[in-house]
């Protein structure tokens, strides 16, 4: 045919210049699935059909190049970069249509029907000759023995009833009233926690079409009407008067009353929890009264100044921050005699020795042993004699402590030793037989304990290093040990064997002071956040009873050497005083029981009571308070 005859022949002779230019520059890269990071620094990319390398075009557009060339060139969109080639290839309309109808969801090449009938490719009718005609083997007419055994255990197990058959399953819908009255033979009387539906509350006059003139509401309480929520309104409709009841419109919110009422109904949780009725007598615990357990402190009796009393119950004694130890007479509160110090008054402990006449007090940096020449004469004298009597050695021992005798100034006032430590002293403590004393100095390390014998002036410290910051000491009244309180433990010490015996475990977060039992069995633990603690050595190392009945700290506490009392002080200016039994039989639980409550300090500084102690050989409890009174309770 000639050219201009055929319409398609400039197309064709296109395409044929295009295959041939492509088929001399093809640059297919033949490198396979690589990572092209390889060939950054390369100045080729791969290698094409024949071989030879695909370098690299040279690229020296920056940022602001390709952001111009994206605002002025128009096929910018089309444009898509090869990595295999390093180049930027144009895409043709074909492939432009190619990728927006993947985009689409639809298949990439237009020619293909999705929505084309199916071809049946196996026939629906039943043929009456199989596909094989291979005949069954001989086995499979003869039955199996373990499915005869299987078969013989099922057939026995229905027999003796182990296997029930399964009744016939009614799926016909059950309703029935949840709300209907109880019947035993209904379905309901299966519940047997029923709740019967609560009544609608019966109208109130404010709801009448007629009320009354003071059921209205006026204009400021309708405006205080629409401002509240829903929920807080106490009535949820205004109040309307009409002339007769012909005039009164439909309800508006009928229908939704109606859904409001239905959905209470199915959203009321039908249980009924029984209430419990228990006399509550009967949850406290069967205690005695109080005036069984007489006598006791209840009232205040006089104004004293003392925080330590001697043996015999005449005498006391106080310290305070005005530098001065004060000496009182029990019964008739007056002050007999003042003894000046070069400090504060922080402890002040008397002799326990009832031949002995022996005050030691702690101020400063020093323990002052003073005799204060009160009470039997002789006595006095004899304390005077075994002070005297003291024999140096002939070799000096370096001690802890330095001991220095009264001049003639002190000695007047009754002044008798001087001790003098490195850092302040916090306690004053003595052994029952008088001759030994121990100490808390304010330091860290093994020092914080001391423990000096008077007849010898010999001091020692008993621990190399101590666990934590020793707050109280104290001696055992009958057996050698040695109790020492930190912040949140109580170790108990046998001096004889000088190892740890027990480690009791407070419960507190800061421990204030301790007190033991006259028996030995039992301590009891004062600390900073209210609590005092109860300890049964023969029971176990955690607390038998915490008691809680302070409002602030615990100052101090103590135990009555011939009454079954004990009391605490706190900082809330009150005195607890309890009754505190303890029985020889150990198959039988102390008795604690609360009993009084003494008032009559005032809070100073936020401190209350510093100190408390009992009367020796009577019911009396003496209570020192930041407002510089102590107090005597009888």
């Amino acid at each position: 045919n000639w050219p201009f005859e055929n319409p398609n022949f400039e197309k064709l002779e296109d395409e044929k210049k295009n295959f041939k230019k492509n088929e001399v520059t093809d640059i297919r890269n033949t490198v396979g699935n690589i990572p092209m990071e390889w060939y950054k620094d390369y100045p080729h990319v791969g290698y094409n059909l024949q071989g030879q390398r695909i370098l690299k075009p040279l690229r020296t557009k920056d940022e602001l190049d390709a952001f111009l060339d994206k605002m002025e060139n128009p096929d910018y969109w089309r444009t898509v970069y090869d990595k295999n080639t390093d180049t930027d290839i144009k895409l043709t309309d074909e492939q432009v249509a190619l990728v927006r109808r993947l985009q689409q969801g639809r298949y990439g090449d237009p020619s293909i029907d999705p929505y084309e009938p199916a071809s049946d490719f196996f026939s629906s009718q039943v043929m009456i000759h199989p596909v094989t005609n291979t005949p069954a083997h001989k086995r499979s007419f003869i039955p199996s023995l373990s499915d005869k055994e299987k078969v013989s255990k099922l057939v026995h197990a229905i027999k003796m009833g182990w296997i029930k058959p399964r009744l016939p399953r009614d799926d016909m819908p059950r309703y029935y009233d949840l709300w209907a009255s109880e019947d035993p033979r209904a379905i309901m009387g299966r519940h047997g926690m029923h709740v019967p539906a609560p009544r609608v509350p019966l109208p109130s006059n404010a709801e009448s079409y007629n009320p009354p003139p003071e059921y209205l509401l006026t204009e400021e309480e309708k405006l205080a009407w629409d401002a509240q929520e829903p929920q807080e309104r106490k009535l949820n409709f205004l109040p309307a008067k009409f002339k007769n009841l012909r005039s009164v419109p439909a309800y508006a919110r009928f229908v939704q009353e109606r859904f409001e009422r239905c959905l209470d109904l199915y959203l009321c949780p039908r249980q009924r929890k029984l209430r419990v009725n228990v006399d509550p007598e009967d949850l406290i615990p069967k205690l005695p009264k109080p005036r069984d357990l007489q006598p006791f402190p209840t009232v205040q009796s006089m104004f004293v100044r003392s925080i330590s009393i001697d043996p015999s119950g005449q005498w006391l004694v106080s310290g305070s921050d005005d530098r001065t130890l004060r000496f009182w007479e029990v019964c008739s509160g007056r002050c007999v005699h003042v003894v000046s110090v070069e400090g504060v008054v922080r402890s002040v402990a008397w002799s326990p020795n009832a031949a002995v006449c022996l005050v030691a007090c702690a101020v400063n940096e020093t323990v002052v042993l003073i005799n204060p020449f009160l009470g039997d004469w002789l006595l006095c004298q004899g304390t005077d004699g075994l002070l005297a009597s003291y024999t140096p050695p002939e070799e000096a021992v370096p001690q802890p402590a330095t001991w220095v005798a009264a001049d003639v100034t002190d000695n007047e006032l009754g002044i008798r030793l001087t001790i003098r430590h490195t850092k302040p002293v916090k306690q004053v403590t003595w052994h029952g037989k008088g001759d030994y004393f121990a100490v808390v100095v304010a330091e860290t390390g093994g020092s914080q304990v001391v423990v000096h014998q008077v007849t010898r002036r010999r001091s020692q410290v008993p621990f190399r290093r101590n666990k934590g910051l020793v707050q109280a000491v104290a001696f055992h009244p009958l057996r050698p040990c040695l109790f020492v309180a930190t912040q949140r433990f109580v170790r108990i010490y046998n001096l004889i064997k000088q190892e740890l015996t027990k480690k009791l475990m407070a419960s507190c977060k800061w421990l204030s002071g301790m007190a033991i039992h006259p028996a030995g069995d039992h301590v009891i633990c004062g600390s900073y956040d209210r609590r005092m603690t109860w300890f049964d050595l023969d029971l176990s190392t955690r607390p038998y009873k915490v008691l809680k009945h302070h409002r602030k700290a615990v100052r101090a506490v103590c135990f009555h050497k011939r009454y079954p009392l004990f009391a605490s002080a706190s900082d809330d200016a009150t005195a607890i005083v309890c009754h505190g039994m303890a029985y020889s039989d150990l198959l039988k639980n102390p008795l604690i029981v609360p009993v009084k409550v003494l008032k009559g300090h005032h809070v100073s500084h936020d401190l209350g009571i510093l100190d408390v102690t009992f009367h020796p050989t009577q019911p009396w409890l003496f209570t020192a308070g930041a407002d510089t009174t102590i107090r005597l309770y009888s």
